[in-house]
């Protein structure tokens, strides 16, 4: 089984970009936490992460045909960008949103979510323990 982890704008911050907000946790940690997490299951994982809109709509497209499972957290563009809905939408692979921070408890522009018509669940203020989450919802799916 191949699962990808694909964040967005700002994710590489980690431990930098408030603290308060998204915890110390790093994203070389964060990488290497879900790392370990999936060589213990048996999983394939591939991590990236762009700063760049179409860029992740690649790392989507790229996905077809290779991969059995998306983990997303698209950062700011969750509530911007309709281009990479359209590009989950395109490669139905199932997909799991996930948000650092509780966003429904955030400004009201979090509140909107273009990426969660794509996905099957969703997961925020979970830390990076939602990763994780995310992980074992796409293997329980999967199993199905």
């Amino acid at each position: 089984m191949k699962i990808k982890v694909i964040n967005g704008p700002n994710i590489n911050m980690l431990g930098i970009r408030e603290p308060d907000i998204y915890g110390k946790t790093d994203f070389r940690q964060l990488c290497s936490m879900i790392e370990s997490y999936a060589q213990n299951q048996g999983i394939d994982i591939e991590i990236l992460q762009s700063n760049h809109e179409g860029t992740l709509v690649d790392m989507i497209q790229e996905s077809y045909g290779n991969t059995d499972g998306i983990v997303i957290n698209p950062g700011a563009y969750t509530h911007t960008s309709i281009a990479i809905l359209d590009a989950a939408k395109a490669v139905g692979i199932p997909m799991v949103e996930v948000h650092i921070s509780d966003v429904s408890a955030r400004e009201d522009y979090r509140q909107i979510s273009y990426i969660r018509e794509a996905c099957f669940e969703t997961i925020t203020g979970r830390g990076v323990r939602g990763y994780l989450d995310a992980i074992d919802l796409i293997v329980e799916r999967l199993s199905e």
